[in-house]
């Protein structure tokens, strides 16, 4: 009795723990914007200045330690409770029902954000006013379409590449890479033209078939690259918490004028009476964490849906942000949600350890054979 009354008292704890989590993230992500494209000027501070005020004052810092101090209690606190494991298993369960799903998931996140692009006047990123239309609208509906995928996939790389040579501003969104990387590894999936002509290139007796010049050629690389699809999460990650990492810093830890003058334009402090340069760190450090904690593949699923939920709130925060702008976020993130960590990830291992515990745990326990 005793010991249950102490697992109750534990699964109270953890869930007071997690709202406060969940206040932190939702607080700090309000201002998980692209901040240039929201203000025109940034306030006037040095880097080296807003630093030694900020790190100066125990209303920046107290909070900031209290913070890591409530993640680091709340990663701890899961890894020992271990509560929700049935909740859990379910959840993965029917996420994995819609891996099928994922490749059209990743064409539609890359897609319709390369025609708005299009159609907007702008170079993939909307501070980047440079009018290639056609190019873009017409990689977009490929990819909308799923013909050619990977081919169009690999063209749209390699013209981000060859743009963020010319104008670094593409950086922003750093997330192209890792979604066109991801859809030229996994290919069109279902529904998408490249099937469906594939199907009619590979039934016998088929008009098609004869003059398809792809068909034997797609087949035998798809035979090649099938046993590294399985790196799809591990791509994935690795774009998705680049991006993080890139903004977070670049945008707010290293460009504190310009998060000052958005915290500044929409009153974030009337939000929560929380002084400016603790918005900026905040928000700053949790983008950072948050991405590293992707790259790591460290409570993937959960990292994804943290992302999720801040790109939510900074739609709704910030109306000036544009949506389009974060549609390839949106779309990655919930990849993840679906895939999990994949290969080279920390929560394969936090499985393992946690499956040598049981079996540990199990052979300790005296069973009636043992006794007898």
């Amino acid at each position: 009795m005793e010991h249950r009354h102490r697992h109750r008292r534990r699964h109270r704890r953890w869930i007071r723990l997690a709202s406060v989590f969940a206040l932190l993230i939702l607080t700090t992500g309000r201002v998980g914007a692209h901040e240039e494209y929201v203000v025109d000027d940034e306030e006037d501070i040095a880097l080296g200045e807003f630093f030694s005020e900020s790190l100066s004052d125990p209303f920046v810092v107290g909070p900031l330690v209290a913070g890591a101090l409530v993640v680091a209690l709340l990663v701890g606190s899961y890894l020992l409770v271990r509560p929700f494991q049935r909740d859990l298993a379910a959840f993965r369960y029917a996420m994995r029902e819609y891996v099928e799903y994922v490749p059209w998931l990743l064409r539609i996140s890359l897609g319709i954000p390369l025609i708005g692009a299009g159609f907007s006047g702008y170079f993939i990123s909307p501070a980047l006013e440079v009018d290639l239309r056609l190019l873009q609208i017409a990689l977009g509906f490929f990819l909308l379409f799923g013909l050619a995928t990977r081919v169009v996939a690999l063209v749209g790389l390699a013209t981000y590449l060859v743009g963020v040579v010319i104008w670094p501003t593409l950086l922003l969104q750093l997330e192209f890479v890792g979604g066109l990387a991801a859809i030229a590894l996994l290919g069109s999936g279902r529904p998408s033209a490249d099937h469906v002509l594939q199907r009619v290139a590979g039934s016998p007796g088929t008009v098609y078939r004869r003059f398809d010049p792809v068909h034997e050629r797609a087949r035998s690389f798809q035979a090649r690259i099938d046993p590294y699809e399985r790196y799809l999460p591990t791509v994935v990650r690795a774009g998705l918490g680049a991006t993080f990492i890139y903004l977070g810093v670049t945008q707010k830890l290293l460009q504190p004028g310009l998060a000052l003058a958005v915290v500044d334009r929409y009153d974030l402090t009337a939000v929560i009476p929380a002084s400016p340069e603790l918005w900026v760190m905040g928000a700053g450090l949790a983008e950072a964490g948050l991405g590293i904690a992707i790259i790591l593949g460290l409570f993937t699923r959960a990292s994804a849906a943290a992302a999720l939920a801040m790109f939510s709130l900074t739609l709704f925060a910030l109306p000036d942000d544009p949506v389009l702008a974060h549609v390839a976020l949106f779309g990655m993130a919930s990849v993840l949600l679906i895939t999990g960590g994949g290969p080279y990830a920390l929560d394969s291992r936090l499985e393992r350890l946690e499956a040598d515990a049981e079996t540990e745990v199990a052979d300790a326990t005296p069973t009636e054979a043992t006794q007898s």
